[in-house]
């Protein structure tokens, strides 16, 4: 099964989510603010990741951020702000197969489905 994770009303998710339907892909939509975000999760990802790709620093969340607190930004803290402020993080994040995308690129999306 194919899951994908972000926020509902961000366009980034309707791009993507609008391919999964156009290419018959059943998927699980989980949106951070309704449903809510696990420290566990989004730890594991931090690690996969880094805190610098999953945070996404284009975002009015991050530039609303102070300055200590940017420039302080490890994986710990960014662990922290992303549970506080889910929007923070780069959507969508897509899973399938055990194979994970950050962001949505059409072609990223036909190669995982390849």
């Amino acid at each position: 099964m194919t899951n994908i994770y972000g926020i509902k009303n961000c366009d980034t998710m309707k791009k993507a989510m609008a391919w999964l339907t156009q290419n018959d892909i059943e998927f699980n939509f989980h949106d951070y603010r309704k449903d809510g975000l696990e420290k566990a999760f989004i730890s594991q990802w931090v690690a996969e990741f880094g805190w610098e790709k999953i945070l996404n620093k284009r975002g009015t969340t991050w530039r609303a951020l102070d300055e200590e607190t940017k420039s302080n930004m490890n994986d710990a803290l960014a662990i922290e702000q992303a549970l506080a402020q889910p929007a923070i993080i780069k959507r969508p994040l897509l899973i399938h197969d055990n194979k994970a995308a950050l962001g949505f690129k059409a072609a990223e999306y036909q190669a995982i489905f390849n």
